[in-house]
């Protein structure tokens, strides 16, 4: 059914537990697998924080390397074929759930599986959801993964 399967990650357990889905969804259907890290950083004005722009970018450049290596690994370990993809928003009106849709287009994904956190009321009003910004754009179907540190028991 699905032959390609995009999974966004980011480091945290929920994601990583979206990765373990679309593994074994990957192999039922003996489908292609691209996990996703996406690098956002906005770039900051001409101030004393602007010396360590480089050096932040650089980490987290660094980060989605060392995400997409395990994510390699967990796949090759699970006989799933495909190459992880690390990314950066593009600074001319872009965001992550914009990026990770074009991503989801040029990987031709059949399938997105991501986490989400379950924040409710002011803290996802405040730290926004990028699982719900996906939705909103996604080209196709997508399967939210709930993390457990939403204090919600699963069913």
């Amino acid at each position: 059914m699905y032959k390609r399967i995009l999974v966004p990650i980011d480091g945290s357990p929920t994601s990583l537990h979206a990765l373990d889905e679309a593994i074994q969804i990957a192999l039922a259907n003996k489908a292609q697998m691209q996990p996703l890290f996406v690098v956002d950083i906005q770039p900051v004005s001409y101030d004393a924080t602007s010396a360590f722009y480089p050096s932040l970018r650089d980490a987290l450049l660094e980060e989605g390397r060392r995400l997409a290596a395990t994510a390699a690994d967990r796949m090759t370990q699970a006989g799933v074929e495909g190459v992880p993809r690390v990314c950066e928003v593009d600074y001319l009106g872009d965001d992550i759930p914009q990026r990770i849709r074009h991503c989801a287009d040029d990987f031709h994904a059949d399938l997105v599986v991501m986490g989400t956190h379950g924040r409710r009321g002011w803290r996802r009003l405040v730290l926004g959801s990028v699982a719900e910004g996906f939705v909103r754009r996604a080209r196709c179907p997508v399967l939210l993964v709930p993390g457990s540190e939403t204090g919600e028991p699963h069913a």
